[in-house]
């Protein structure tokens, strides 16, 4: 059974992409289902926000697939130029 806590750290980063066949689809939403709680719902991000908080969540340091991930999930919305995201509906608490 795949859940979250095997993608962090002891810091509640996300310290690897899910990619094995196994836990790839299921570990990769639950992935980006967490990151998208380290966002305020209602408040506009520049990308450089946007990846400098997905930078303070994960340690390998690839914040354009993450962010990547997250627009092609839904779970981010931006404008045609990339500049500005937000998210798309209020997500629940995440329990830590």
């Amino acid at each position: 059974m795949v859940n979250l806590q095997q993608f962090l750290d002891e810091e509640g980063r996300v310290a690897r992409w899910p990619s094995r066949k196994g836990d790839r689809l299921v570990g990769q939403q639950l992935v980006v289902e967490y990151l998208i709680t380290k966002f305020e719902f209602g408040r506009t991000y520049s990308e450089r926000e946007v990846n400098d908080q997905l930078n303070r969540w994960h340690t390998f340091m690839d914040w354009a697939l993450l962010r990547r991930e997250m627009f092609n999930r839904n779970l981010f919305n931006r404008t045609l130029d990339g500049r500005q995201y937000w998210v798309v509906t209020p997500q629940p608490a995440q329990v830590e």
